[in-house]
């Protein structure tokens, strides 16, 4: 059971549904707590979703429970490295390396933490304050959102001394006589600072070398020139088109709102053509295309936005919701199973620039339809019929493993046949794969109710699990369906031979410690243990036969009485 726990955690976690496959793993770890690998992968998930106390957690726990496996140190140093904690991870990478000298992950891990914990440290170890402002893809996008630092990023020169402080923020100090970069750092720190240079930006005038005569004599008037435009009118400009763009935008929302598409396609056009650095325009005229089944031009117009959004480093949520878009005409024009892989694509993409619970949503529905799509496309109950003839004539020969295999492809041909699932569990009880043969024989039965020879395989695999109360209770179900079926009627024999074989206490003393280590994780038989009523009746029976006799009266008692019997875990004597 923790296994299965455990797969079903690791599969959700490689769809990228973090919290998913945490409670899985929470689920596998209440199962085998002292399993470490159960530990690291809850630890990676946790810090997939940036909750790095909690990865720390584990990994902890990881490398307490195996302190020989070099994964567990590769866990914790990623965990030390989310909360900051930089001379520990280098620690944590280093213990991993001591135990596993080639593994490049560690390698790669202590090569960061190292380069993290010194740039966040100057000569003297202090911490260095503007670390953090210097750090990650927000500093980016801070850079690209304010109107005063956002044309620096055109310049070459500007982002490579970015890039420099990014990558050491102690490299700040060599550009600090730098307006742009003072600039930037007020932008990052959320304060103003003043990068006005009087010896810069005031003229001083120089004295005069002529005769104060010659200074006082009139000057010829110049002919008009057309001047130049003042930096300051071009910023101005510049602001009074980004605010008629703007109120295009609004103007397009509100036709938008109104269902009026047609307006609001020309409205976020005018909007584009005043400001070509604001990709919310694109993406919403390509929501409007969405609307209008215009799915071409909605595409085009993503791809426009993701595009433009890369060269002005745009917040990445914006880029996301682009592809999103994408993704979201992509699926409304697919027509088959393969037209969803590439809307998939695009949905994962998204998902790696901001994880939105919206794409990851329709990331789910398009992997549901091409599923879905997938099945339809591969039914064909006439090969279906084949393959399950295929499968029973490999079973009379006792080739069960490539029976499986018929059966199987007959499943996926017609997976509403329960004959293939009834046939596929004789083949997994052959080959002592009960808990996939009682499986099948369950869907067996989901499938069709009344099909007895779903009730057969499924009391056979029970029997065979000596599940003996369990394979009674199904024989004789299906006894309702066809009270003279004699393959039931010789499972409720062989069910009550075992029952009796309990109560006279002829069971061998591997048979009763079998018998009561898996009747004591059967949870009715967990649930009778614990009930007060039932506790008083068993120290009834051992210390008050006149009680005892009163309780053998009492006709669901003495069903609970005759399952702990069967069980092994009352015995008579």
């Amino acid at each position: 059971m923790a296994e299965e726990a455990k797969g079903k955690g690791n599969a959700a976690f490689a769809g990228g549904n973090f919290n998913e496959a945490i409670t899985h793993f929470t689920e596998a770890i209440n199962l085998s707590p002292t399993n470490h690998v159960l530990y690291s992968n809850r630890s990676a998930a946790y810090a997939s979703l940036a909750q790095y106390s909690n990865a720390l957690s584990d990994a902890l726990k990881t490398v307490d429970l195996k302190p020989d496996w070099a994964k567990g140190y590769s866990r914790l140093g990623a965990a030390h490295c989310g909360l900051h904690q930089y001379n520990d991870a280098v620690s944590a990478y280093k213990k991993g390396l001591q135990i596993d000298p080639n593994n490049d992950g560690l390698k790669s891990g202590l090569a960061d933490a190292q380069a993290q914990a010194r740039s966040r440290s100057g000569p003297g170890g202090s911490a260095n304050p503007f670390g953090d402002a210097f750090s990650g893809p927000e500093m980016w996008a801070k850079l690209t959102g304010d109107a005063s630092t956002r044309a620096y990023l055109q310049q070459p020169d500007f982002v490579n001394m970015m890039k420099d402080i990014q990558k050491n923020p102690n490299n700040l100090n060599l550009y600090l006589k730098d307006q742009r970069v003072m600039q930037a750092l007020g932008v990052l720190l959320g304060v103003k600072l003043s990068t006005r240079m009087p010896e810069e930006d005031e003229e001083i005038p120089e004295a005069s070398t002529e005769p104060k005569e010659k200074q006082k004599r009139p000057q010829p008037v110049p002919e008009p020139e057309v001047e130049p435009m003042e930096v300051g009118e071009e910023e101005k400009e510049i602001k009074e088109r980004k605010a008629k763009a703007q109120k295009e935008k609004e103007a397009g929302n509100g036709a938008y709102k109104k269902k009026d598409f047609e307006t609001a396609i020309q409205h976020y056009t005018k909007a584009i053509e005043l400001d070509d650095e604001d990709i919310s325009f694109i993406t919403n005229r390509a929501a409007v295309y969405l609307e209008m089944e215009k799915y071409e031009d909605c595409i085009k117009d993503c791809d426009k936005a993701v595009e433009r959004g890369r060269e002005l480093r745009s917040d990445f949520k914006m880029v996301a919701r682009a592809l999103t878009r994408k993704g979201t005409a992509l699926t409304k024009m697919a027509k088959n199973s393969k037209d969803f892989e590439a809307a998939i694509e695009v949905f994962q993409k998204a998902l790696t620039e901001h994880r939105n619970p919206d794409t990851l949503k329709k990331l789910n529905e398009a992997e549901k339809a091409k599923k879905e799509l997938e099945q339809q496309e591969y039914f064909n109950p006439q090969i279906a019929d084949e393959e399950r003839e295929k499968g029973n004539q490999l079973f009379k020969e006792m080739k069960y493993p490539d029976a499986v295999k018929h059966y199987t492809e007959s499943i996926k041909r017609n997976p509403k046949d329960p004959r293939a699932y009834s046939n596929r569990a004789a083949c997994y009880t052959k080959l002592a794969a009960l808990p996939e043969g009682l499986k099948d024989a369950e869907k067996c039965i989901e499938l069709d109710p009344k099909f007895v020879k779903g009730y057969t395989r499924k009391g056979a695999v029970q029997f065979f699990m000596k599940e003996y109360e369990k394979a009674l209770k199904t024989y004789q179900e299906g006894l309702k369906l066809d009270p003279h079926n004699q393959e039931l009627l010789d499972g409720v024999k062989r069910c009550v031979e075992q029952r009796n074989k309990a109560s006279r206490g002829d069971l061998t003393p591997e048979e009763l410690k079998e018998r009561q280590a898996k009747g004591m994780q059967d949870p009715e038989i967990q649930n009778i243990l614990t009930d007060p009523v039932m506790r008083q009746v068993l120290q009834d029976f051992q210390e008050n036969p006149k009680a005892a006799q009163d309780h053998m009266k009492n006709p669901l008692v003495m069903d609970k009485i005759q399952k702990l019997i069967n069980a092994g875990i009352v015995q008579v004597k």
